[in-house]
């Protein structure tokens, strides 16, 4: 067995991912298509902004805020009027709890700052009974997207000098590995070397294959933005006909091809 888990995808969630089972004391394989240059994802681009709920940020404005009001806002929203939403729902109420508990003093231990004024995101009509926040909740790292990554960029490193996280670049994930039913695995293609900037198209040749081997393997490959044949496919129903044209705001090679590998091994 080549590690305890297998972390798809170099990006902010494969970080995160990546950091806290280190920190549990797992041995890591986490590898990514793209080159170092692309570490953090597209969350290295963002304008570093998190959804936070009953903070010292708030109340020194004067915001009023509280758990009930953001669930409330959430299911303006959100609607879970399905079926199929429970599994979103559960998803989404352990954010929101999320938010209001743990979520600022654990970014906080890591050296993650805020800057003092929340925003309005997503702001809708205001109010509490329809769609978006009715009160500010956008809360702006300070250094945006780079000082979202940063803290788990060194969590990682640090890691790496335990001898707990392997980071393999340029290796994609083409399938899932299954025994028995049960996933223990990725294999895929070793890209060529590729010196390219962040968010730059890199080379798409094969230079060898790869295997390896786990207790469980974690998918966290990005979106389905740079695909907007996928964007059109996955578009709801109840929304109408899809955009005849898009305008892509990610690379190329956020094309969400894990999504197919995953479902047809039953992974999801």
């Amino acid at each position: 067995m080549d590690a305890d888990v297998v972390v798809v995808g170099a990006g902010l969630a494969g970080l995160v991912a990546t950091a806290e089972l280190a920190d549990a004391g797992k041995r890591v394989v986490l590898v990514e298509q793209e080159p170092e240059a692309s570490f953090g994802g597209q969350a290295f681009w963002s304008l570093g902004g998190l959804f936070m709920v009953g903070t010292p940020e708030q109340r020194r404005l004067g915001i009023r805020d509280s758990r009930e009001l953001a669930w409330q806002d959430w299911l303006g929203s959100a609607g879970f009027d399905r079926e199929e939403d429970h599994w979103p729902r559960r998803w989404a109420e352990a954010y929101v709890d999320f938010a209001c508990g743990e979520k600022r003093s654990w970014l906080r231990e890591m050296g993650h700052r805020i800057f003092p004024i929340v925003g309005w995101a997503e702001r809708g009509d205001g109010t509490a009974s329809g769609h978006g926040n009715s009160v500010p909740r956008f809360h702006l790292t300070w250094g945006t997207g780079p000082g979202v990554v940063e803290p788990f960029e060194h969590r990682l490193r640090e890691a790496i000098a335990r001898g707990l996280v392997t980071l393999r670049f340029r290796h994609r994930v083409d399938g899932l590995v299954t025994t028995d039913g049960a996933v223990t695995g990725v294999r895929g293609a070793v890209l060529e070397p590729s010196a390219v900037g962040r968010g730059e198209a890199s080379s798409r040749v094969v230079a060898g294959e790869f295997e390896l081997s786990a207790q469980a393997v974690v998918v966290s490959s990005g979106g389905i933005g740079g695909d907007h044949d996928l964007v059109r496919a996955s578009w709801p129903s109840r929304l109408g006909d899809p955009p005849t044209h898009m305008v892509a705001g990610v690379p190329a090679h956020v094309d969400g091809r894990m999504l197919a590998f995953t479902e047809a091994t039953a992974a999801l």
